[in-house]
């Protein structure tokens, strides 16, 4: 790849002034793959030049975590990591950014046992819990960036040439993040001054609920009285800006825990847990999931939606046009970063206190008794499509267009 140091560096730079935003004095949270050496390197060393007083990096290894799902003793999955937990929860209260840089397999656990995995999902949700809050709050600064793995470069390009995998995949995802613009981050902040001019309009409507109906899919959506829309770009509790998703295509909001009713038809397979699930429909009823079924991972489907009474609820409502850089792509990358930003989805379990207006600064009771959902989970589905309609409802029963044929009707 032409110029790939150059590129990486670049990268780099996103994740650490657009991403995270690193401040002069702040501490840095890194975790990620030890295959992502070199690129942690570069955000370190960039970093510390922004003036951050620390970065520490966990690392972590497949190989390894594929060997504990499978030969570590059943109670370590129900056993809580309190000590992982209280490192992360007093990073995020005394102000660290945390940047997360994946590099999924999405086959990385396929034949383990999903009640293992389940159970180390349930209870390492349940253990941070309280960064979790931090988090959904805006109060701590983070974001997610991902680089390329052999498997995972296989399962995206299985037809390419196995040698030429990875730097196919280091192509795309440079392109999600505008690296191949001539200033990325002035095209950063002229994409985030769109997705926002989008939110502004969405919240100037105040709609009551949205109507989906698309093939396998007719759905309501009721929304709380204050929400508000959001897209990436987030500002923390000291008033800074980052951006938790790179790429981000959506503008977002919660639904009214208990105002989902219908089915919808997921449009894309889901990695979830190191495992597949795809060809599933959810139906909803006064808000909580009663049925689902899935051609290929349904045993996954059901402990995703069985890790707390949260899970059978939605926390996030997100628009993403069919006509989108990732979606015209038609890139399949089996991986939810990306794959949400080409679709309109949907997210199981808790929802953004942001998403509310006032909501930063509620209890969790407060969030609740408004009519937003809390969980130990958030999981995004896809099920956008150029088929999908999408109609506003206003509070006295009007309707109109959001989406026709998969684009915004506006």
């Amino acid at each position: 790849m032409i110029d790939f140091a150059a590129k990486l560096s670049k990268y780099a730079d996103l994740a650490v002034e657009i991403g995270v935003n690193v401040q002069p004095g702040q501490t840095l949270v890194v975790n990620a793959p030890i295959s992502g050496a070199e690129f942690v390197r570069l955000i370190t060393a960039k970093a510390y030049a922004k003036g951050a007083s620390l970065v520490k990096v966990n690392w972590s290894d497949e190989f390894v975590t594929r060997q504990q799902f499978e030969h570590a003793a059943p109670e370590v999955f129900t056993k809580a990591p309190t000590w992982y937990a209280g490192e992360m929860t007093e990073f995020a209260e005394n102000g660290a950014a945390i940047l997360n840089v994946i590099a999924e397999n999405p086959d990385a656990l396929t034949g383990i046992d999903p009640e293992r995995i389940a159970n180390f999902q349930k209870t390492r949700g349940a253990a941070l819990q309280r960064y979790r809050e931090l988090q959904m709050s805006d109060k701590v600064s983070w974001s997610i960036v991902a680089i390329p793995s052999q498997p995972w470069a296989d399962k995206v390009f299985p037809d390419v040439p196995a040698e030429e995998r990875v730097d196919k995949l280091w192509e795309a995802i440079f392109h999600t993040v505008r690296l191949d613009r001539e200033d990325p981050v002035a095209a950063w902040q002229e994409h985030l001054d769109t997705l926002e001019q989008k939110a502004n309009v969405l919240n100037a409507k105040k709609y009551k609920s949205l109507h989906y109906i698309a093939p396998g899919t007719d759905l309501t959506i009721e929304l709380p009285e204050g929400h508000l829309w959001a897209q990436g770009d987030s500002i923390n509790a000291k008033g800074h800006s980052f951006v938790a998703n790179m790429p981000t295509e959506e503008v977002f909001t919660a639904p009214l825990k208990t105002g989902v009713n219908g089915t919808v038809r997921a449009t894309k397979p889901l990695s979830y847990g190191g495992n597949i699930i795809d060809g599933f429909s959810i139906t909803f009823e006064n808000g909580r999931i009663i049925s689902v079924s899935a051609e290929q991972g349904q045993d996954s489907l059901e402990y995703l939606i069985g890790l707390d009474e949260g899970a059978k609820y939605l926390g996030e409502v997100a628009l993403v046009p069919h006509k989108s850089p990732i979606s015209e792509s038609n890139i399949l990358y089996f991986n939810t970063l990306f794959d949400e930003n080409a679709s309109n989805h949907l997210a199981i379990g808790t929802a953004y206190a942001f998403c509310l207006e006032g909501g930063k600064e509620m209890t969790q009771d407060e969030l609740t008794a408004h009519g937003l959902n809390t969980s130990v989970t958030h999981v995004d589905f896809m099920i956008g499509s150029p088929e999908m309609d999408i109609y506003g409802i206003s509070a006295d029963g009007t309707q109109e267009p959001v989406f026709l044929k998969g684009n915004w009707a506006f």
